[in-house]
């Protein structure tokens, strides 16, 4: 088998070979950070999700693993993320009472169907697609995220009884409505884990800032609940986790399981895909990594398929993993194969501790977790720099507020194919002229330069595609209209990419309608997939493969030819070079009388130029 087709297969084969003593000590060290810092995430993600504490951890192991193995970034770490595990609540909470084995049993499935969709992606090298959602939707959907996440935990931070299934406005005006029931002792304990973590991630750094805080929070318990007793304070604790290796499990691929979660499947696979390709990529520009996204998307779709068999959710690159990895001094993928590793060693020393952990201490961690997700320097600067943009943030944000948060995404999405699609089809026509303070004439756009009365100069910024043909025909005609002394037309085409076939149509169709008009069509700089386009469909015969320039000065020698020399005589603008050929004429009276004829050697000289 070819080297390369064997390394696409195997990715991970392209950094074995750099393995050394230094790197593995490198990446065992990133490795056994990344797993502690995982231990109070992944009990977080579950809560969120909707799934046993124990689950969080499983899907922080063999997907971290797998995910490395196959993926393209050296940095990336897969598992439970925030985002994920609330799309993952937000579907199957519907579907079944969180935490049940039922509950259970359809997130493996999910899980299953996400990586199977993932993984055909990536076979089809489909990874380009995750560009097409923009930062603006990512932005939206995490920020409204974030308030859902702290939304729903006010009940475990004040000890109030609040009913599931409701939206965060009702969750608010609930607690709103109780206040007087606000548990004291454990709101202490929330407060206490809530001051602790930020103390922490400010002025200790180097400490992970989420097990401190919730040392802090246990140790508030403990204390509260030895002074007055629990059945004065109140305090619940998440129990005791399995001190097992991960268990064996099945999706279930019933007809019947797979048309109920048929419908958010795309959804999830969106946006666990955006997460991940999207960390990966800003990673990388800071390591000076290529990342190959439909590779990305293969390693995140075998993540998750095996990930379902050894009781893992849905599983995508996690930005405060990866950002650990990155900073503790990970050389390869093999960090993150040891995170995913040590984590199951972890977890079986650590698990029986997990009984005294307080659930408003995790309350506190989730409140942390949520101000976090809100980006407030990019809402910022989205505001102030698109008004496109900010309206796919602010609807995307209060989608996710409002309304499913699968159709949120979804919605989302749509609202950037929607602002793309507009940007597209109306691509920018300018008008340029000669500069003639610049000693080569470059062309510019400044409006106070004088025109050539029989060329219009015009640049097209963008594609020509079906979408933007009427925008772009529209513009001609106008400029014709108002212009109809400019019967000739010089498209400057260097930054038109593509032409399809409704755009090859349009330039035909200007050739003609110019040629009707006593002028020409001309392009300059034209690409060449432009040209082989153009040749193909034989527009260029329309157009005239004589009209087609490579060279500026080519352009214009050529055209000035065919303008009408009288005209030229009576202007005094000398646009072009080629204008100094031509001898002015002056004007007598209004009759016309004393209008001398232009030279006739000085045109001829100019055809011989």
């Amino acid at each position: 088998m070819d080297k390369e087709i064997l390394r696409r297969v195997l990715p991970f084969l392209s950094w074995g070979s750099e393995l050394n003593r230094q790197t593995v000590r490198a990446d065992l060290v990133a490795g056994a950070t990344g797993a502690l810092v995982v231990l109070p995430q992944g009990v977080a993600f579950a809560t969120i999700a909707g799934m046993p504490p124990q689950y969080g951890l499983y899907a922080a192991m063999v997907p971290a693993i797998v995910a490395a193995l196959f993926g393209s970034s050296r940095h990336l770490v897969s598992g439970p993320t925030t985002a994920a595990s609330l799309v993952l609540f937000s579907v199957l909470s519907t579907l079944a009472e969180p935490g049940t084995a039922d509950y259970v049993r359809l997130a493996l499935t999910l899980t299953f169907m996400v990586g199977m969709v993932e993984l055909a992606m990536g076979l089809a090298r489909l990874g380009f697609l995750t560009t097409f959602i923009s930062h603006s939707v990512v932005i939206g959907f995490t920020a409204g995220a974030a308030i859902l996440i702290a939304s729903n935990q006010l009940k475990h931070f004040f000890g109030l009884q609040i009913p599931e299934g409701l939206h965060f406005y009702e969750i608010l005006v609930h607690a709103a409505q109780h206040v007087v029931d606000i548990h004291p002792y454990v709101t202490v304990v929330g407060v206490s884990t809530l001051i602790a973590g930020v103390l922490v991630k400010r002025y200790v750094p180097q400490v992970p800032y989420m097990l401190a805080a919730l040392i802090v929070g246990s140790l508030a318990a403990t204390m509260l609940n030895t002074a007055f007793g629990q059945a004065m304070t109140h305090i619940k604790t998440v129990g005791a986790l399995p001190a097992t290796l991960v268990p064996l499990s099945a999706p279930d691929l019933s007809l019947a399981t797979i048309k109920a979660l048929a419908p958010a499947v795309l959804a999830v696979t969106l946006f666990a895909l955006t997460e991940a390709v999207s960390i990966s990529r800003s990673l990388a520009a800071r390591s000076g990594q290529v990342i190959n996204g439909s590779q990305e998307f293969i390693g995140q779709g075998l993540s998750n398929i095996v990930g379902s068999f050894f009781s893992a959710y849905v599983a995508t690159g996690s930005f405060n993993r990866s950002a650990v990895n990155y900073e503790s001094g990970a050389k390869t993928p093999l960090a993150a194969v040891f995170a995913g590793a040590l984590l199951v060693l972890v977890v079986i020393l650590v698990a029986p501790l997990v009984r005294y952990l307080p659930n408003a201490a995790m309350a506190g961690i989730l409140f942390l977790v949520a101000w976090g997700l809100i980006d407030f320097h990019h809402i910022h600067r989205t505001l102030q720099t698109s008004r496109a943009e900010s309206v796919v943030l602010g609807a995307t944000f209060l989608a996710t507020l409002f309304l499913e948060l699968e159709f949120a995404i979804l919605l989302g999405v749509l609202l950037s194919l929607v602002v793309y699609l507009g940007r597209t089809s109306r691509p920018k026509v300018r008008v340029r002229v000669p500069d003639p303070r610049d000693p080569r004439r470059l062309f510019t756009s400044d409006p106070t330069l004088p025109e050539c009365p029989q060329l219009k100069l015009v640049r097209i910024d963008g594609s020509l595609f079906f979408g933007a043909v009427d925008y772009v025909r529209e513009r001609l005609r106008r400029l014709a209209r108002t212009h109809p002394d400019q019967k000739h037309l010089l498209i400057l085409a260097r930054s038109i990419n593509f032409v399809d076939v409704a755009g090859a149509e349009l330039l035909a169709e200007e050739a003609r309608e110019r040629r009707a008009m006593g002028g020409r069509l001309y392009l300059h700089q034209v690409k060449e997939i432009t040209c082989e386009t153009l040749k193909r469909g034989g527009y260029q015969e329309d157009i005239g493969p004589e009209n087609v320039f490579k060279s500026k000065h080519d352009a214009i020698a050529t055209i000035f030819k065919q303008l009408d020399k009288t005209i030229c005589a009576r202007c005094d603008k000398r646009i072009f070079t080629e204008c100094a050929s031509i001898t002015r004429v002056e004007i007598g009276d209004e009759t016309g009388k004393g209008l001398e004829p232009p030279v006739k050697n000085h045109e001829t000289e100019s055809a011989q130029r």
